[in-house]
């Protein structure tokens, strides 16, 4: 969320910062059920079922909470910082939902030189070199809701492991390289929960019959969290990008062009699911039958993906676009996200212990659509939402309650384009997130 983001001061010299977040969750999703062509044996059908069908991971009404966050930041000196970065539960990160692991080290990452924030001109020439697990640099890092689109779902969601240099040419010109892992390509519903797909609980070989608690969701393709350190397969990355503003930072105009080329592995383990990654998934269900290959119309391992950034900061008013070109073993998919928001100062209402109560408000809106330039065959790979096309309009209100206390309420307009039909699996979301902050040296008063 971009008013709890924490980041690292260009200006400062030294010093530090801790903290815990807690995110409270009430969430309403909508109820959807589709029946799909592909031919499950029927000890892989719930009792009475003659088909498969896709349908919502966990429909009605629920409180929860879906994570709790512990972070360090250290700023060593003006050139040296470090960071680590762990999220427990992570309900709305895991993958699938049910029975991958609980706990996750976000970041943990050292960086030498200076590396400024998006809305901030540096200083002047200067460079910086990275090293460990982090956000890529094309990701939004100041998102104002709590959900995300349809790229920063599929091409950004998930910090990579590696090393980032970046070299910044005066105040406004730089350029960034990256050699990572590279995260492995899987499937997740875009709403909250990303679904259960290849669990325990769904499979046959143990109970004939499954009758899961949660859902397979309707899932597309995505850069899912990293399973390994495995540089075999590495990825490459590099930016190009252009800064102007105001030497306060209210008024900052940043644009990037950036890419991405790796070779797909043959298969990632994804903790908690018998499906594979990378082409072990793209191959589809090959190991039932030998017929069932062919279900997508891949060709090749290699997975690139090309495209743009915009951010704008003007006062109270942020604004940030992006376009992606992907194709991953020739399957062929681009699209774009843009969010808008606004804050507003609200008048003193009152305060406890001398802090204000209720001091600002932030409505944003988000849109975002993927084109999947692709069909499968439905008959011979289980996941035809992954070829539909899909739309996502986002839309809620921030309300900073007490300083450390923000509600967020939103809602998700989903839309995929199934049988010719724009269909819906809409979800309202109300999230209370609490953060507890000590901060010492330069960072004391920020």
């Amino acid at each position: 969320m971009a008013l709890l983001m924490v980041g690292s001061p260009v200006q400062a010299q030294s010093g530090g910062e801790f903290f815990i977040e807690t995110k409270l969750n009430f969430r309403d999703s909508e109820e959807a059920v589709f029946p799909i062509p592909f031919p499950f044996p029927g000890n892989f059908l719930p009792p009475g079922a003659e088909r498969g069908t896709v349908e919502t991971v966990d429909p009605g009404e629920h409180g929860e909470v879906s994570r709790i966050t512990l972070s360090w930041f250290q700023q060593v000196n003006p050139n040296l910082a470090v960071r680590l970065k762990l999220d427990t539960i992570d309900k709305y990160d895991r993958n699938p939902t049910s029975e991958d692991t609980q706990i996750d080290l976000d970041e943990a990452w050292l960086r030498y030189g200076q590396e400024p924030p998006d809305d901030v001109l540096p200083e002047g020439t200067s460079w910086y070199a990275k090293l460990g697990k982090f956000g890529k640099f094309e990701r939004q890092d100041d998102r104002n809701l709590e959900s995300y689109g349809l790229l920063s779902t599929a091409f950004n969601r998930f910090e990579d492991a590696g090393l980032e240099l970046g070299a910044h040419f005066g105040r406004h010109f730089y350029v960034r390289a990256s050699y990572m892992v590279g995260n492995p390509v899987f499937f997740r519903d875009v709403n909250t929960l990303a679904g259960d797909n290849g669990t325990e609980d769904r499979d046959p070989d143990i109970r004939d019959n499954p009758e899961p608690e949660l859902q397979s969701g309707f899932p597309i393709f995505y850069d899912a969290e990293l399973e390994d350190l495995d540089f075999e397969e590495a990825e490459t990355g590099f930016a190009v990008g252009a800064r102007f503003g105001d030497e306060v930072g209210d008024k900052v105009v940043h644009f990037m062009v950036f890419g991405y080329n790796r070779d797909l592995r043959d298969s990632v383990n994804m903790t908690g699911s018998f499906y594979g990654g990378d082409l072990d998934l793209l191959d589809g269900v090959v190991e039932l039958d030998a017929s069932l290959s062919g279900g997508l119309p891949i060709s090749g391992r290699k997975k690139s993906e090309y495209g743009a950034n915009l951010w704008l900061y003007l006062n109270q008013f942020t604004f940030f676009g992006q376009y992606v070109d992907q194709e991953m073993a020739e399957l062929p998919r681009d699209g774009y996200e843009i969010e808008a928001s606004y804050s507003f100062e609200l008048p003193l209402i009152g305060s406890i212990g001398g802090k204000p109560i209720l001091p600002w408000i932030k409505p944003a809106a988000r849109y975002s659509e993927i084109d999947n330039d692709f069909t499968g065959i439905g008959s011979l790979y289980p996941a035809p939402t992954t070829w539909w096309d899909w739309k996502k309009f986002d839309f809620g209100l921030n309300a900073l309650l007490y300083p450390g206390l923000l509600m967020t309420v939103e809602y998700a307009d989903n839309q995929f384009l199934r049988g010719g039909v724009w269909e819906h699996a809409d979800e309202f979301l109300v999230t209370l997130s609490w953060k507890w902050r000590r901060s010492w040296g330069d960072l004391a008063s920020e």
